[in-house]
C-alpha cells in the first residue's frame, strides 16, 4: 500500500515518549501533509451496497468506525443481492454520479442463469484493474514472514467474457478474450501503481508455454510498457510455477500483473499465505469509478453461523475502507484507520475466529474506535 512505513512511524510515535525519540516526535506533530485544493475537504457521498450475507454486518462495521472518526464521507445506501437478474438502475446511476462505492460481498449462484452481479459491475463501469494487497500483519502469526504482495489483475475479459455455448448436446464451449487494449491499460496501471508506491519489480503470470496466441498477446503488452520503465525491474512467470513458488517463498514477489482468472487465483492464495481472506483489502478501479470491497473472495459470505454467531471478521473491509479514504484524497484519516486496525491485530486480544480469536464483529470494531487517534 502506499506509504508502507507510515502506518508503522504512526504506531511507534503513539506508543513512544517523544522526548526519547525526538524523530519520530518530530514526525508525530507535523503540521501539513499535503496542500489540498479549495473544496477538497468537504463530505463525499459514496454508494454502500451492504449485499448478502455477512456483508451487512461488516459493512456496518465501516460505518460505525467512520463516524467515530469523523470522516468525510457519508453514504448513499441500496440493497442489492446476487440473486438479481441484474444491478438495479438507480444504483449504476448512484456509483456513476458518486465516482466511488463500498460493497459487501454478493452471492453468486453456481450453474443456472443468473450471471454475477459482481462481473457485470466491473464491465458496465469499466473497472479494468483490480487490486489486492496481501501482507503480514504484526501480531499475526504465518508460516512466510515479509510477505507484501500487490496482485493487479485484468477485470473485464479473459475468461470472465461471459462468452459460452452449447455446440450440440454434451459440447460447451467457453471464450477466453484476451485483446492488446485491456491487457496494455492492465499493465500501464501495474507500473503506474508501482512507480508511484516505490515498488521495485512487476511479475506477469502467464500460460503462454500453451497459450500461445491469447496469452502471448498479453505478455507482448507487458513488456511493451515495461521497457518505459526502466527503473522498475520487470519478470515473468508460468502460472502453475507462480503458485508453487508463491507457497514456498512469497517474499520474492513484490507487484503481479495477471490476466483474469489467474489474477483471481494468485489473489486468493497470497491471500492465504499472508493470514487469510479476512484482512485482504483491495479494490476495482478505472478510469471513472472505483469500488472497494474485501481483496480475496468473500468465500465466507453465505456462512449461516458466522452471521448468527455476529462473528465475521470486518479487518478486511475496514482496510479496504482505508484504501477507499486514500482514494478520495483523505491520507491522514486513511492512516489513522489503518494504524488503529494494525494495533488492534497486534495486541492480539480482539480476533475473530478465523485469526484465532473468539470476538465478535462488534467487538472488533469497538477496539479499533477506542485505539483510533
Amino acid at each position: 500500500m502506499a506509504r508502507r512505513t507510515l502506518p508503522i512511524l504512526n504506531q511507534l510515535c503513539a506508543r513512544s515518549p517523544s522526548h526519547l525519540h525526538p524523530l519520530l516526535g518530530l514526525i508525530s506533530t507535523r503540521s501539513v501533509t499535503y496542500m489540498p485544493r479549495p473544496g477538497d475537504g468537504s463530505p463525499r457521498p459514496v454508494t454502500l451496497i451492504p449485499g448478502d450475507g455477512i456483508g451487512p454486518l461488516v459493512t456496518g462495521a465501516v460505518e460505525q468506525v467512520m463516524e467515530a472518526m469523523h470522516a468525510p464521507v457519508y453514504f448513499e445506501r441500496y440493497d442489492v443481492h446476487g440473486d438479481m437478474n441484474k444491478v438495479p438502475q438507480e444504483v449504476m446511476d448512484s456509483i456513476r454520479k458518486n465516482k466511488v462505492c463500498l460493497k459487501g460481498g454478493l452471492i453468486t449462484p453456481v450453474g443456472g442463469g443468473v450471471s454475477s452481479l459482481n462481473v457485470q459491475l466491473r464491465k458496465e463501469l469499466d473497472l479494468y484493474a483490480s487490486l489486492v494487497n496481501c501482507f503480514n500483519l504484526p501480531g499475526l502469526p504465518t508460516r512466510h514472514e515479509n510477505v507484501d504482495i500487490v496482485v493487479i489483475r485484468e477485470n473485464t475479459e479473459g475468461e470472465y467474457s461471459g462468452l459460452e455455448h452449447e455446440v450440440v448436446p454434451g459440447v460447451v464451449e467457453s471464450l477466453k478474450v484476451i485483446t492488446k487494449f485491456c491487457s496494455e491499460r492492465v499493465a500501464q496501471y501495474a507500473f503506474e501503481y508501482s512507480y508511484l508506491n516505490n515498488r521495485k519489480k512487476v511479475t506477469a503470470v502467464h500460460k503462454a508455454n500453451i497459450m500461445k496466441l491469447a496469452d502471448g498477446l498479453f505478455l507482448e503488452s507487458c513488456r511493451e510498457v515495461a521497457s518505459k520503465y526502466p527503473s522498475i525491474k520487470y519478470n515473468e512467470i508460468i502460472v502453475d510455477n507462480c503458485c508453487m513458488q508463491l507457497v514456498s517463498k512469497p517474499e520474492q514477489f513484490d507487484v503481479m500483473v495477471t490476466p483474469n482468472l489467474y489474477g483471481n487465483l494468485v489473489a486468493n492464495t497470497a491471500a492465504g499465505i499472508a493470514g487469510g481472506t479476512g484482512v485482504m483489502p483491495g479494490g476495482n478501479v478505472g478510469a471513472d469509478h472505483a469500488v472497494f470491497e474485501q481483496g480475496a473472495s468473500a468465500g465466507n459470505v453465505g456462512n449461516e453461523k458466522l452471521l448468527e454467531q455476529k462473528k465475521a471478521n470486518p479487518v478486511a473491509l475496514l482496510l479496504s475502507s482505508a484504501m477507499m479514504l486514500r482514494h478520495l484524497q483523505f491520507p491522514s484519516f486513511a492512516d489513522r484507520l489503518e494504524t488503529a486496525v494494525k494495533r488492534v491485530i497486534s495486541e492480539g486480544k480482539y480476533m475473530t475466529k478465523d485469526l484465532g480469536g473468539d470476538s465478535t464483529t462488534q467487538e472488533v470494531v469497538d477496539a479499533v474506535i477506542a485505539n483510533l487517534d
